[in-house]
């Protein structure tokens, strides 16, 4: 059987206003100032900054922080949420050839209620996030773990997402990788723009 991972926001869903609103909603209520939507986005994947300390002046994410995004994120995921387009019809073709499976940053918990808002929940046999591991992308171990509960070898398998923290991962654990252009980075290089290139690198991997 092959194995295809997908990253979930920016890759699959676009929930981009949400995320921003949320990490600005914290940082009012610890007294500073709203950042810009798009530079938030283009920060939250960047896999060279400490995320506490840039967005709320921290070393590591306190109680606090993570009470109020977790709350307010908790009562508003599925608003401004949107599936990008293509990507449901994309998976309902992959899903009689692939084992489809999610490895997301967010906790899994809330990206089960999302998927399945937007009716592609359906779709995925694994749903993998940061709560389930000790260590999240572009630490491999969302890749080990969905590797062995599928008991997949990692030739058989690829990863899809949208930053360099997902191909990192997808690197670390030494499996194959594809890096999309429509979620919330602007990659210059070595990315793909649409759907259909993204078909085409699926089916090049396993034929």
């Amino acid at each position: 059987m092959k194995m295809l991972m997908f990253d979930m926001d920016g890759t699959l869903i676009n929930s981009g206003s949400m995320i921003a609103n949320t990490i600005n909603h914290v940082r009012q209520n610890l007294g500073l100032s709203i950042m810009e939507k798009n530079f938030i986005l283009k920060s939250v994947n960047d896999p060279d900054i400490n995320a506490a300390e840039f967005f709320y002046g921290t070393h590591y994410f306190t109680d606090e922080q993570t009470v109020l995004f977790e709350e307010y994120y908790n009562k508003n995921c599925l608003n401004d949420l949107e599936i990008y387009d293509g990507i449901a019809k994309l998976l309902d073709e992959l899903k009689n050839d692939f084992n489809l499976t999610v490895a997301t940053n967010a906790s899994s918990d809330f990206a089960n209620k999302m998927l399945n808002h937007l009716e592609i929940g359906k779709y995925f046999n694994s749903v993998i996030g940061y709560n389930d591991v000790k260590k999240p992308k572009p630490h491999p171990e969302m890749i080990y773990k969905l590797l062995n509960t599928h008991n997949i070898k990692k030739e058989n398998s690829q990863l899809i997402g949208d930053s360099h923290k997902d191909i990192m991962a997808a690197n670390n654990a030494g499996v194959d990788s594809v890096l999309v252009n429509w979620g919330f980075s602007d990659h210059e290089e070595n990315a793909i723009e649409t759907i259909e290139e993204l078909r085409t690198a699926i089916y090049k991997k396993f034929n």
